[in-house]
């Protein structure tokens, strides 16, 4: 049975959005909540370069990915980069922003849904990361912890993609 299951899931994820099919198009739109009560939508960031993170506060790689974010964020926030962290997990509100504050987050942290994950393909394993263009358009996708230079060649990409269009 854990063979099936873990067959249906390798299936569902192949057959999901995310496998092949939401790289080169536009980002799925959301409008979330943030850490103090107000709506964002993705499509509020159009014209920048997006980091879009899937994390929770008992994951153990988010933690050591969290610093990263604020050292990009500040890095390349200036040249049109923007980071937005969607909180996953089942935490109050005031636990994570509690949470935000102690990894010093720099960056808009948006209160998840399960609706929004899906529509990404799925957000089953944390963390995950998405790379959208100043377009838009998603084009790359990072499943689990990965190395620094992984985010930043990811970030020049999504940054250097719409300069590359407008020429």
């Amino acid at each position: 049975m854990l063979f099936a299951g873990i067959h249906i899931g390798h299936k569902n994820r192949a057959n999901g959005p995310a496998r092949g099919q939401l790289i080169g198009n536009l980002a799925p739109d959301f409008e979330l909540q943030t850490l103090d009560g107000k709506s964002m939508k993705l499509s509020d960031f159009r014209g920048k370069a997006v980091l879009l993170n899937f994390w929770a506060t008992y994951c153990g790689p988010c933690k050591v990915e969290i610093p990263w974010f604020v050292e990009l964020q500040k890095e390349y926030g200036p040249q049109g980069f923007q980071i937005v962290g969607v909180a996953m997990d089942d935490a109050s509100t005031e636990e994570i922003a509690k949470f935000a504050q102690e990894m010093s987050i720099n960056y808009p942290v948006l209160l998840g849904k399960e609706s929004v994950g899906q529509s990404y393909g799925g957000v089953g394993a944390l963390p995950v990361s998405f790379f959208v263009d100043r377009g838009g358009k998603l084009i790359a996708r990072e499943f689990g912890l990965q190395s620094r230079s992984v985010f930043v060649d990811h970030i020049k990409k999504a940054l250097g993609q719409a300069t590359q269009a407008r020429n």
